[in-house]
């Protein structure tokens, strides 16, 4: 990741990273509630025994009522794809962004390399992280995180028109690895990992997130 300097407090970055070689990093439901579990877990100034928890015999919506004491960073949206994932983060504390994603990637790593018999490295190198500078930029990212699973229903669907908005919609409200149905207000656990209140208040009501969607959804290229 890019030295630990270059994040202000305060200030928002996308983050986001690859399997090597573009690799595949999710198999299954199993490794994708490991990642979402660690999105929770690693956010901590504390250190968490994360083995423990799970070797404990947690169930997954158990390990969200962990106490995690400070928080490093402020999470404002997610999403996992089967080969890359996406973070909107808010830098909470010196060096915070750069720590969790630390304890993020190497958990996550150690997690998969165990399950499947690997070593080396599973990311392609450093996350890349992309300082938001304005407040346009800022609401973009909350469409362009949310809407990255819409590859999967439509690979070619920025290409090309029309699209079946409310297929997509029901297809996004069945992909459960993202922070998509935490603004459509369904009330899962996994709502724990976000910090709304650190970002900008852009949708005041399932509604408005809503519309929002669904005007990226009906934008057709020039």
């Amino acid at each position: 990741m890019a030295r630990s300097n270059v994040f202000a407090l305060g200030e928002f970055y996308h983050v986001y990273n690859r399997g090597t070689d573009k690799r595949i990093i999710f198999n299954d439901i199993h490794d994708q509630n490991r990642f979402v579990a660690l999105l929770y877990l690693a956010n901590s100034k504390k250190s968490i025994n994360v083995w423990r928890h799970f070797n404990e015999g947690r169930t997954f919506i158990e390990i969200f009522s962990i106490d995690r004491d400070d928080l490093l960073v402020d999470i404002g949206a997610y999403c996992l794809m089967p080969n890359h994932f996406h973070i909107l983060v808010k830098e909470k504390v010196e060096k915070g962004i750069s720590l969790f994603m630390q304890k993020l990637l190497t958990g996550y790593s150690m997690y998969f390399n165990k399950r499947n018999n690997r070593t080396g490295s599973l990311f392609q190198g450093k996350s890349r992280a992309e300082h938001i500078k304005d407040d346009r930029h800022l609401r973009y990212l909350f469409s362009y995180i949310h809407l990255n699973p819409v590859k999967l229903f439509d690979s070619r669907w920025k290409e090309k028109y029309p699209l079946d908005i409310e297929k997509a919609k029901d297809f996004l409200l069945n992909f459960r690895h993202s922070s998509y149905l935490d603004y459509t207000n369904n009330d899962r656990m996994e709502k724990v990992i976000l910090s709304k209140e650190a970002f900008p208040e852009y949708f005041l009501s399932k509604m408005e997130f809503d519309d929002f969607i669904s005007d990226w959804l009906s934008y057709a290229p020039s």
